[in-house]
C-alpha cells in the first residue's frame, strides 16, 4: 500500500478546522512534495520529519513522495502537523498499519531527535476535533494538561516519535495526562489599599458591575494606577464558556502558565505607551496573530499615560470596542479575533502633570487642551465612566486601610449587581448593562420616566452629550439602580450617572 491518512487539526485565528494529511508514495526520483497552501514553517517539515524518522530508527522511503493537506483552499500554518505528517508517511511505506490511528487526531511538532515538541493552540485544536465529532486526540506530553480541559474528548500524549509508532505498531501504552492543580488563583492587589477617592472607587465599582469603560484622570499620585490594576479583583470569575474562550487565546499567543488549567480570572493587559498598531490590535506577516485587546478579551485592557500613545494607535481601538471583535484581512486571508474589553484609560491633566489650578502649573490652556486632545473625541465618546481623581489631601492618605472597604466587599455587591443584570437580559442575550443596545432602552417596555431623565434630555438637546453618550447614561443608571438594589433607575441613579459621564467632581 502507497497511500494513507491521519487526521490533524489547523487553525485560522481562534477557528481549528479537521485537516486530514495524505501521504502518497511513487516510484520515481526521491523527492518529498508538500501541497495544501502551507506556509514556510510547515514547508520547512519535510526536513523535521525525514530527519526525525531516521534518527527514531524507522526506514526512511527512497521514492517521491506526495504530502497533501486536506481541505487544500485552507491556508495552513505551524508546526503542529509534523507528527501526523511522519505517521501518515511511514503509514504509506506499508509497514506501520494505521489502523489505530483511526478517528484520531494527531498533533505535535517533530524535533531532528524525533522527540515531540508541544504547540501553540493545542486547546481550540482540539474544541475544534471536540466539535466535528473526534473523541481521541494524541498531543505532545507538555501539551497534555492543556488539552484534557475540554470535555468528551480522551487525550493521550507522547514524548517520541518513537512511542507513537511503538502504539501504532506493538500496541505499547501512551502516556496520560498529568494530574491538573485546582489552586484557585490569586485575586491580585486589594482595593482596600487605595486611600481616599471615594469618586474614583465608586467609578471603578459602577464600571466593574455594568462592564462599562472607563477613564480617570488626574495628577500624578491621585490614585489612578492603583485604582485601574484593583479593577480585576473585584470582577467575577469567568464561566466555563467564557474561560475556554480566554483559554483558546492565550493557547494561541502561548502565554498559557503550566499546569493546563483554564484561565478563570478576567485577564489585565497594561500595553507600555509606545505600543504599535499591530501590538494593541493584532498584526504580523501571513496571518495576523492576536494583540493586547484580543488577549484581554473579557477582561481589562488598561491603557496607563493614554495620553502619550500613538493617535493611531488608540483609533485603532474604536472598531473592536464597538463590535466587540477585531477583523484582519491579510494576502493569505482574513483572521477573525474575539475582543469584547473593558477598556481603562488613565491619564494626567497636562504634560507638566500638576494639578489644575495649581500655582505651579506651567500649562497654558491651550497646553492642557491640546494634551488632552491626543485622545480623540469620537475614543471618548465611547468611553461610560469618566472621572476626574482630585490630589490626595494628609488625612486622606495617613488613613489606616482597614477603614476602607476591601476588594472581597465590594466584589461581593458587584457580583450581586451583575447577577440582576443577567437575570433582567439572559432571554435577549446580553449579560451586562453595558451590553444592551441603546435603542432597545427606548422602548416602552425598558423607557425610563420623563421625570427621571429630564436633566439628561437637556443635555442633548444643548449638544453638551451625544446621542451614543445619552445612550451610556442609561446603561450606567441601570447598573448603579444594580448596585443599589432597586428594580429600575430613578432620578437620582440618572443624575450619577451623568456626574460618573461628564468628569464632574460634585
Amino acid at each position: 500500500m502507497s497511500y494513507a491518512k491521519v487526521l490533524c487539526v489547523g487553525l485560522v485565528g481562534v477557528t481549528g478546522h479537521l485537516v486530514e494529511v495524505e501521504a502518497d508514495l511513487a516510484p520515481g526520483l526521491p523527492a518529498v512534495v508538500l501541497s495544501g497552501l502551507p506556509d514556510t514553517a510547515l514547508n520547512e517539515a519535510r526536513d523535521r520529519v525525514r530527519a526525525a524518522v531516521v534518527n527514531t530508527g524507522q526506514r526512511w522511503p527512497n521514492r517521491r513522495i506526495t504530502v497533501n493537506l486536506l481541505p487544500a483552499t485552507l491556508p495552513k500554518h505551524g508546526s503542529g502537523f509534523d507528527l501526523a505528517i511522519a505517521a501518515a508517511l511511514l503509514g504509506g511505506t506499508g509497514d506501520l498499519p494505521l489502523a489505530p490511528l483511526d478517528g484520531v487526531v494527531v498533533l505535535g511538532e517533530l524535533g531532528l531527535d524525533g522527540t515531540v515538541r508541544p504547540i501553540r493552540g493545542v486547546l481550540p485544536m482540539v474544541v475544534a476535533a471536540a466539535r466535528a465529532g473526534i473523541t481521541r486526540v494524541v498531543v505532545p506530553i507538555d501539551n497534555a494538561a492543556e488539552a484534557a480541559v475540554v470535555p468528551g474528548v480522551r487525550v493521550r500524549a507522547v514524548e517520541s516519535l518513537h512511542r507513537l509508532v511503538a502504539y501504532i505498531r506493538d500496541g505499547a501504552a501512551l502516556l496520560d495526562p498529568p494530574p491538573r492543580h485546582g489552586a484557585p488563583p490569586p485575586r491580585g492587589p486589594d482595593l482596600a489599599e487605595v486611600a481616599g477617592q471615594g469618586l474614583g472607587r465608586r467609578a471603578v465599582e459602577v464600571a466593574a458591575a455594568g462592564g462599562h469603560h472607563l477613564a480617570l484622570l488626574g495628577p500624578p499620585g491621585a490614585g489612578k494606577t492603583m485604582l485601574a490594576e484593583r479593577l480585576p479583583s473585584i470582577l467575577p470569575e469567568l464561566d466555563d464558556e467564557t474561560a475556554l474562550e480566554v483559554t483558546a487565546l492565550h493557547s494561541i499567543a502561548g502565554l498559557l502558565p503550566p499546569g493546563g488549567e483554564l484561565v478563570r480570572r478576567p485577564p489585565f493587559q497594561a500595553p507600555h505607551h509606545t505600543a504599535t498598531v499591530p501590538s494593541l490590535v493584532g498584526g504580523g506577516t501571513g496571518l495576523a496573530r492576536p494583540g493586547a485587546v484580543s488577549l484581554a478579551h473579557r477582561g481589562i485592557l488598561f491603557l496607563d499615560e493614554a495620553a502619550e500613545f500613538a493617535s493611531g494607535a488608540l483609533d485603532a481601538l474604536r472598531q473592536p470596542l464597538e463590535h466587540g471583535r477585531v477583523v484582519l484581512n491579510r494576502a493569505r486571508g482574513g483572521t477573525e479575533y474575539p475582543a469584547r474589553v473593558q477598556l481603562v484609560l488613565a491619564s494626567n491633566p497636562c504634560p507638566c502633570a500638576k494639578p489644575a489650578g495649581d500655582t505651579h502649573c506651567e500649562c497654558t490652556p491651550l497646553a492642557r487642551r491640546r494634551y488632552l486632545s491626543r485622545i480623540s473625541g469620537p475614543l471618548l465618546d465611547r468611553i461610560d465612566v469618566q472621572v476626574t481623581l482630585t490630589p490626595l489631601r494628609a488625612a486622606e492618605l495617613m488613613a489606616s486601610a482597614e477603614a476602607n472597604e476591601s476588594s472581597a466587599v465590594v466584589g461581593a455587591r458587584v457580583a450581586t449587581a451583575r447577577a440582576a443584570a443577567t437575570a433582567r437580559w439572559a432571554k435577549l442575550g446580553w449579560k451586562v448593562n453595558a451590553d444592551v443596545p441603546g435603542p432597545y432602552l427606548r422602548q416602552a417596555r425598558w423607557r425610563l420616566p420623563a421625570a427621571s431623565t429630564v436633566q439628561l434630555r437637556r443635555r442633548l438637546d444643548s449638544g453638551s452629550l451625544s446621542a451614543r453618550g445619552f445612550d451610556r447614561v442609561i446603561r450606567m443608571a441601570w447598573t448603579i439602580s444594580d448596585l443599589d438594589g432597586r428594580e429600575r433607575p430613578g432620578a437620582d441613579d440618572v443624575a450619577e450617572a451623568i456626574q460618573l459621564r461628564t468628569r464632574e467632581t460634585s
